[in-house]
């Protein structure tokens, strides 16, 4: 009973933050950052000077012997898929929160402000296979359960395919949705998987980073583990060759990915466990308007 009591105060920690903040400051901008559809039926009016002759409503002309054109407004609602990283890189943290305690927040947020602009919102956990799938849907009890699933999950597999989770998305979403990518991305051979989801649907990275995986601490000679093999290996951190070497390799990590998201054509930002990300999302948003 403890147990449920306490996982229902940390989602309602979660919900009043960001019922907060998509209400405050997220909702006019993630409404203008993030089209509908296209175009939907909306009225006729009476044609104007000017007005294009394609959109004249034939019926409607010759019933009133005047010309009326057909109005369209843009069709806001749309859908808009989450899909999580729950693999074992993201309980990692050394600062203010593990990755996937951030990862939770930004999830949140984002559903939230798709509530509020009327959009459903559809949820694929993934490692390296997908773990859980949540069928996209409208309402407030939704978000609380997608949030009650992101504080309590525990997936069956620790390691990273990214890939398979974008072909899940692509294969179950026929129609055009926005698509929230969150992972910090120590994954390979995703590239393909990317540009074939960018070319349908519209694509955005959040690339949750911790600032202790950038460089390695010279601490002596310590056992480092992989967090999705299981692989240990001790290291001896006091050695400059070393941590050089570590620095290389998350250096060339992050060039890659950077990439690949470039050449992939979507919109991609790196939020960071101690860092606020609401500047970062905000930013991305204006960039999108």
């Amino acid at each position: 009973m403890q147990e449920t009591s306490e996982i229902f105060k940390k989602v309602r920690r979660i919900e009043i933050k960001t019922r907060a903040l998509s209400q405050q400051i997220f909702a006019g901008q993630y409404h203008s950052a993030f089209k509908g559809r296209g175009m939907a039926f909306s009225e006729v009016r009476q044609y104007n000077y000017g007005d294009d002759v394609r959109f004249i409503d034939w019926n409607v002309t010759a019933r009133f012997n005047t010309p009326y054109v057909k109005v369209f407004e843009e069709e806001r609602e749309m859908t808009v898929m989450l899909l999580i990283d729950v693999s074992g890189s993201n309980l990692f943290g050394t600062q203010k929160q593990l990755k996937s305690e951030l990862i939770t927040e930004i999830a949140a947020v984002l559903s939230f402000s798709a509530i509020y602009n009327n959009d459903k919102v559809g949820v694929i956990f993934f490692s390296d296979c997908v773990e859980k799938f949540i069928p996209p849907a409208k309402g407030k009890s939704h978000i609380l359960r997608i949030i009650r699933e992101l504080l309590t999950y525990q997936p069956s597999e620790k390691q990273t395919n990214i890939s398979e989770a974008l072909r899940f998305m692509t294969n179950i979403c026929k129609r055009k949705s926005t698509t929230f990518v969150i992972s910090d991305f120590i994954a390979n051979d995703y590239e393909q998987a990317l540009k074939i989801a960018a070319n349908r649907h519209d694509i955005v990275v959040l690339n949750t980073i911790d600032p202790g995986e950038l460089t390695l601490p010279n601490i002596g000679i310590v056992e480092m583990v992989d967090p999705e093999t299981g692989a240990k290996v001790w290291a001896d951190t006091a050695s400059k060759k070393v941590r050089n070497a570590y620095g290389q390799w998350w250096k060339n990590l992050n060039e890659n990915n950077l990439n690949i998201f470039r050449r992939a054509g979507v919109d991609h930002v790196q939020l960071f466990t101690d860092r606020d990300y609401v500047p970062t999302l905000l930013e991305l948003f204006r960039s999108r308007s």
